[in-house]
């Protein structure tokens, strides 16, 4: 006993290889499906299978059975419900450099809050979109960097203004429709298609846009600014929830509770 004890010790060069492998490779995955839906999902996942060993070791033989068959087709159950990062991961293996592409830094993590995004220029424009009934849908990141989303788009790579974000939305402009995404300073990319909500709590009177607002912040941890082309309201979501009606004071009180605070965090 003793001696499979000392064995089991024994650590080589090959074991501590594998184990820095499968450290990086987790925690490349992590990088590229935190701050979205996914990431509550493959917790899920991970917890059925721990229950499933669980009551295996417990020798609960029809549980077990039960948990055993929804466990056998749970790689298909993966590839369907993460195909999207899959896709992303696959482009991040292929890229030229990985690591420089991703910002990954294994010895210090690096803070993707460093660039505050523009509050009062944000706040400026839907304050005047909303007087002059302009309708409008931003979409500001946080820690997930909606690439999937942007692809949609027209890239834009400009520095965020309040005159440049009326032009967009303005409604003779070819951008005006879809989503304005804005990450840290930069307006990245205008008319990107986001998914819809499909709850059936939503009222009637929202629009596609109040739709989309709220379908991106369930599915990521972004916040939504929608702007009522019928009515001026403003109104904001995050991680599903919507707040209507709101003023450009409060909204701006909003950003900087939001975004001022992550900073502080981090």
């Amino acid at each position: 006993m003793i001696l499979l004890f000392i064995d089991f010790l024994k650590i080589g060069i090959s074991d501590v290889v594998d184990i820095v492998s499968v450290a990086v490779l987790f925690y490349m995955l992590y990088r590229l499906i935190r701050g979205t839906a996914a990431l509550n999902i493959f917790a899920g996942l991970l917890i059925c299978y721990m229950g499933w060993k669980l009551v295996g070791l417990l020798r609960m033989e029809l549980l077990s059975e039960l948990l055993g068959q929804f466990i056998s087709v749970g790689v298909i159950a993966i590839v369907i419900v993460f195909q999207p990062e899959i896709r992303q991961f696959l482009l991040f293996i292929g890229s030229k450099n990985p690591l420089k592409k991703s910002n990954i830094y294994l010895w210090k993590e690096k803070t993707q809050y460093s660039n505050i995004p523009q509050i009062n220029a944000i706040t400026k424009a839907c304050s005047r979109m909303s007087s002059s009934l302009t309708g409008a849908l931003i979409v500001i990141t946080r820690e997930n960097n909606l690439d999937e989303y942007i692809q949609t788009g027209e890239l834009i790579n400009a520095k965020t203004s309040r005159e440049l974000i009326e032009t967009i939305f303005f409604k003779n402009t070819p951008l005006h429709d879809g989503a304005l995404i804005i990450s840290g300073k930069t307006m990245v990319a205008a008319r990107c298609i986001l998914p819809v909500s499909r709850k059936e709590s939503i009222p009637t009177d929202m629009g596609l846009r109040h739709r989309s607002a709220i379908g991106i912040t369930e599915q990521t941890d972004c916040v939504a600014i929608v702007v009522s082309e019928q009515t001026g309201q403003i109104s904001y979501c995050m991680e599903g929830e919507v707040t209507r009606n709101v003023t450009a004071e409060e909204l701006k009180a909003f950003l900087e509770k939001t975004y001022l605070k992550i900073r502080n965090e981090h």
